[in-house]
């Protein structure tokens, strides 16, 4: 029997042989703590490069749901520039930009300086814990989860895209809860959830690829969900890590 998988087969008398169900269920290994999880998750995802990162750039394209309709956004990018600390995962921290065009024309624009939001018409009122961003930001939490004033709660596992995932949740200083699905297997981070103002919030990873050279592994596909409805996917087709990126980068419209 695979280790990490456990077959149970349900005889249903009144239905003919042929119609019977077999479940694939995940296996609980209690042999394995929550800090164990997160450790092996920090390291297949890149070691401290990735734990402690400087900045990020990602590249790619987008495709968003809105009224029955899938559009395509050709090129899709975020620049992030990441904090050294983080006590609520779920407000603005660091610097962030996101752009998303269709047909060399934006569809938005956004980002974060560290103190305010713009978008392509300047600044705009909201700060860093806005409902907009409360939205948004979550999964770097754990990166920092084994920091003093965090701690930790295993869940039961459970299964993403078919795969046997060990589930644990991340408590942040402020007392915020993120929920995490580790790959038994690989330990990589398939899922993220969280509650926002959207309502429930998942994030499906997947497609994962590396560059050479560089210790960091990357989700090459995220799906977007907020209470159970496929809002967007973004396909990621490229990286740079720690790269030096300008104040004036996240600075938009009227604010430049």
């Amino acid at each position: 029997m695979n280790c990490w998988k456990l077959f149970v087969v349900l005889a249903v008398s009144a239905l003919p042989a042929c119609m019977a169900t077999t479940l694939e269920q995940p296996v609980r290994t209690d042999a394995l703590s929550a800090r164990q999880i997160v450790e092996a998750a920090h390291e297949a995802a890149g070691g401290e490069t990735w734990v402690r990162p400087q900045s990020l750039h990602m590249s790619g394209y987008g495709l968003f749901w809105r009224n029955g309709e899938m559009t395509r956004h050709d090129r899709h990018e975020m620049w992030r520039v990441y904090p050294g600390a983080k006590t609520d995962a779920h407000v603005a921290d660091g610097k962030v930009r996101i752009d998303s065009f269709k047909d060399d024309a934006p569809v938005f624009q956004i980002s974060f300086d560290g103190q305010t939001t713009y978008t392509t018409d300047g600044p705009v009122e909201g700060s860093a814990d806005s409902d907009r961003w409360k939205a948004n930001f979550g999964f770097g939490v754990i990166r920092f989860a084994l920091d003093e004033g965090y701690s930790l709660r295993r869940e039961a596992d459970d299964l993403v895209d078919g795969e046997p995932v060990y589930t644990i949740v991340v408590i942040d200083p402020a007392g915020g809860e993120t929920l995490f699905a580790v790959d038994q297997q690989t330990s990589v981070l398939r899922k993220v959830g969280f509650d926002t103002p959207r309502g429930w919030h998942e994030r499906i990873y997947s497609d994962f690829f590396v560059k050479p050279g560089i210790d960091w592994v990357q989700p090459g596909r995220v799906r977007l969900f907020y209470n159970g409805v496929k809002a967007n996917e973004v396909i990621w087709t490229d990286f740079d890590v720690n790269s030096t990126m300008d104040d004036d980068l996240f600075v938009l419209g009227e604010g430049r």
